[in-house]
């Protein structure tokens, strides 16, 4: 045994020493990995936002270049009347899009209108024939293009677009899209964040002393493209004071900066459309202290551990001298051992037997408390079945009336009034079977998948059902159903189970009372939202907490079972929503259904 534990510290004292040597950088690799995971969830939601926050102005030139006041005004670009009002529109259409100048070239390059036109920095007389934007436009094609404004002084993104008139292009619209707000969310992240253009100059950064630095070599070429363009106007480039390595597989860019070096991990990302890159820094230094402190813990619990392995092999030493009294007390704890053994099967057969029973028990509980479920939705089948007894008697009144006229109308020879009366005997008939079908699916047990669930269709079989219920509380349903209600991750039968509850509750409220309408309303935001208010008493605040709980019920004997809302939230907790209550600041009680939105097609499962 003594041999055994000084293996162990040996083996001890070399995990320490190969783990000092390696795990270190096995330890770094992995914190830089992790690193690299929250800067690629950085970049490619900057990337998002870019894109998305330039796509909302990317169709708009072309159609501000169909307007007849454009087209007008291109053709007559002396008429000062049209000038003015041209003036006035863009400046409209650029308050309401919230872009940072629109303007309208001719095919010379000279501006002849424009949203600043009121304005110091106004674009009116300049010419930007320089501009890549307007000589793609002038040639018929849509173009795009970032640059330093050369009158304005103000980094923007340009959208342009030919004014084409009868097949020939008359002149050029241009939209300016400002992205400092953009450039202004990322100063102060964990994060450093800026884009660069084709030549590699930074023309986006959260660091603003970076800005119209180069991560490329400022070559003579580099440099004459984007002077010939103006794309900074009279900004000085500079190259950016890096140098970059590749460490476990990964871009590290270590930049010279006023407190010293420090290290990034950097991913990149193009944007083809804007022909840009965005890139992310992720500051190493955390990644590295954490290293350091995992391999530092790690050789403390080492140490810790063999020197524990030391302790053990001096104890084992002194007990080793305590065996031999140990043993006459071991025979006889055998024995007491082996009596406790026999007292411990018997009880151990016992407690067996007990849990049989419990079991047993447990099994019938749950088959009763099943059995009393839909004890309770077939009693509530039972009262709309009676409150809809006479939706029956009424359709089949009419249908003997229609059928006895339908035959004297063919002995007196008028078939045609015959058809009408047998035409409006079946659509009595299809009107029961309506009433029929939704019944039937109301009483019988679900066996559903959950799919994408047209809630509009769902409503509107719901408030067929329960209208004689309504009718017979005299209560009005109020809806408001925004357009295109996304579909709901939830069982159609199931869904519509649960509004018949809640709206027959809301009408049970609302009975007798001055005021009984029912408001149903649906709004969308993560999830569908569905509400239904009452203009009732609302929820007593000793019942809130429990009104969802079995065989709670408020209302008088024979009035129901107290299951509905317990069914219900339990229906709505499978589809993955819930259902809560509250009550109106106004009066009234409001129950809100929350679903999640179906992400593929809409599907109704078989019930």
């Amino acid at each position: 045994m003594g041999k055994r534990y000084l293996s162990a510290l040996v083996g001890f004292i070399l995990i320490g020493v190969v783990f000092a040597i390696h795990g270190g950088d096995i330890i770094k690799a992995r914190y830089l990995a992790e690193a690299a995971t929250q800067g690629g969830t950085t970049l490619r939601l900057a990337v998002s936002a870019l894109e998305g926050h330039l796509k909302r102005y990317e169709a708009l030139p072309a159609l501000i270049a169909d307007q007849p006041d454009i087209e007008a005004l291109i053709l007559q670009p002396d008429n000062l009347i049209r000038r003015h009002s041209t003036n006035l529109y863009l400046a409209n259409i650029n308050a309401l899009l919230k872009s940072s100048d629109i303007y309208m070239l001719t095919m010379d390059g000279e501006t002849i209108a424009a949203s600043n036109f009121d304005l110091p920095t106004s674009f009116i007389g300049q010419n930007f024939s320089y501009r890549p934007y307007f000589q793609e436009a002038a040639k018929g094609k849509q173009a795009r293009f970032y640059a330093l404004g050369t009158t304005s002084a103000k980094r923007g993104y340009y959208f342009s677009s030919p004014i084409e008139i009868g097949g020939i292009v008359r002149g050029v619209i241009v939209f300016k899209v400002d992205i400092d707000v953009l450039e202004a969310s990322w100063e102060g992240g964990d994060a450093r964040i800026f884009v660069s253009d084709p030549e590699g100059i930074i023309f986006m950064t959260g660091s603003p002393h970076w800005l119209y630095h180069s991560i490329l070599p400022l070559t003579q070429e580099r440099i004459d493209r984007t002077s010939a363009s103006r794309r900074y106007s009279d900004a000085v480039l500079k190259p950016l004071p890096f140098t970059e390595r590749v460490e476990d597989g990964h871009r590290i860019m270590s930049v010279a900066e006023a407190g010293g070096t420090r290290d990034y991990l950097v991913l990149s990302q193009s944007m083809p459309d804007a022909d840009w890159t965005v890139n992310v820094l992720t500051d190493t230094a955390s990644a590295r202290a954490q290293a350091q402190t995992v391999v530092i813990a790690v050789l403390l619990v080492l140490c810790l551990v063999g020197l524990g392995v030391a302790i053990l092999m001096q104890r084992r030493a002194r007990l080793d001298e305590r065996l031999h009294l140990q043993e006459a007390a071991q025979v006889e704890l055998e024995r007491r051992v082996e009596e406790r053994t026999a007292d411990l099967a018997r009880v151990n057969t016992r407690i067996e037997e007990e849990i049989a029973e419990r079991r047993a028990t447990e099994l019938q509980l749950r088959q009763t408390q099943a059995d009393l479920i839909q004890a309770g939705k077939l009693a509530g089948l039972g009262q709309m079945s009676a409150a809809l007894s006479h939706e029956f008697n009424q359709p089949l009144a009419a249908a003997k009336t229609y059928s006895d006229s339908a035959d004297v109308l063919i002995e007196r020879g008028r078939l045609e009034e015959a058809r009408d009366n047998i035409r409006r005997i079946s659509a009595l008939i299809d009107r029961m079977a309506s009433i029929s079908r939704h019944l039937r699916n109301f009483a019988r047990k679900p066996n559903e998948k959950l799919s994408g669930v047209a809630l509009d269709d769902v409503i509107r079989d719901t408030l067929e059902i329960v209208s004689t219920r309504l009718k017979s509380a005299q209560a009005e349903i109020d809806m408001s159903l925004p357009r295109d209600i996304p579909p709901v991750l939830a069982g159609s039968i199931r869904l519509q189970q649960v509004l018949v509850n809640i709206i027959t509750n809301a009408a049970d409220a609302v009975e007798g009372l001055d005021d009984r309408r029912i408001e149903l309303t649906v709004d969308v935001d993560e999830m569908v939202h569905i509400r239904v208010r009452d203009h009732g008493a609302g929820v007593a605040a000793a019942i809130s907490e429990r009104i969802f709980d079995p065989f709670f019920t408020t209302k008088g004997v024979g009035k129901g079972l107290g299951l509905g809302l317990s069914i219900s939230y339990n229906i709505i907790k499978d589809f993955g929503g819930s259902l809560s209550v509250a009550n109106h600041p106004d009066g009234g009680a409001v129950f809100t259904i929350s679903l999640m939105a179906a992400t593929g097609q809409v599907g109704l499962a078989a019930e």
